[in-house]
């Protein structure tokens, strides 16, 4: 199948779990992870309705949005997400157009995001990434500090902490992965009673988005599914 064939029955399997499980689909976001993928492939993706699209590495990520600005110009707004780690000293180089920020995993990291949202005037909105898997080999934080660098980050003046983030285990067992973001889930309806502007729950990819949505993501980052094996 091609993209635009793949776009439609992931949304078609979207709404059959949310059926299922009782939840509106409406609720949930795709983001399209286009990473390697040309930009040709976005714009036959966003001629489908889909504008919020996925990137993990800042230097494609700031040529998408280059090409796309140049070519289109006012005609395709496309809501660019970082949802790959993000080093300090790169923040200043997607600051200026970045939609949602999915990968905040430390204090510091905070500190520069806002420090560079501050020289445009501009409230940058990101996501609290959880290492609920607690693997050592990945970022995020470790869930016991997650609600002490929120506060923290919560006094910086130009960011808005909306919500939280976690990548499962990369696993064929089910449970551990329902174990990943149940634990997220329940960490994010408490961060919710102290954090006005929580409202996503970022989780579930691929190989793991049915079970991300019966345990209550709003976002779901989808990139074989609907543009196919990556080929680098």
């Amino acid at each position: 199948m091609g993209i635009q064939e793949n776009y439609i029955s992931v949304k078609q399997n979207v709404r059959d779990i949310c059926e299922r499980t009782g939840r509106n689909p409406d609720e949930i976001q795709i983001i399209a992870v286009s990473k390697t993928f040309p930009i040709t492939n976005i714009i036959e993706l966003y001629s489908e309705g889909q504008t919020d699209f996925g990137e993990n590495r800042i230097r494609e990520l700031r040529d998408k949005y280059y090409n796309v600005s140049f070519q289109y110009h006012e005609s395709v707004k496309i809501n660019w997400h970082m949802v790959g780690h993000l080093q300090s000293r790169k923040v200043k180089d997607l600051i200026a157009f970045i939609h949602l920020i999915h990968s905040v995993d430390s204090f510091d990291l905070a500190k520069e995001i806002d420090t560079y949202s501050k020289k445009i005037n501009k409230v940058t909105d990101i996501l609290i990434q959880v290492n609920t898997s607690r693997e050592s080999q990945k970022y995020g934080l470790d869930p016991s500090v997650v609600k002490e660098v929120c506060s923290q980050i919560k006094a910086l003046p130009n960011i808005r902490i909306k919500g939280l983030m976690t990548i499962a285990k990369f696993t064929e067992d089910k449970n551990v992965i329902r174990e990943s973001f149940k634990s997220l889930k329940t960490l994010f309806d408490e961060m919710k009673k102290l954090f006005s502007d929580m409202e996503h729950l970022s989780m579930g990819m691929t190989n793991d988005y049915e079970i991300a949505i019966e345990e209550g993501s709003t976002m779901l980052r989808i990139g074989s599914a609907i543009f196919g094996e990556r080929k680098v």
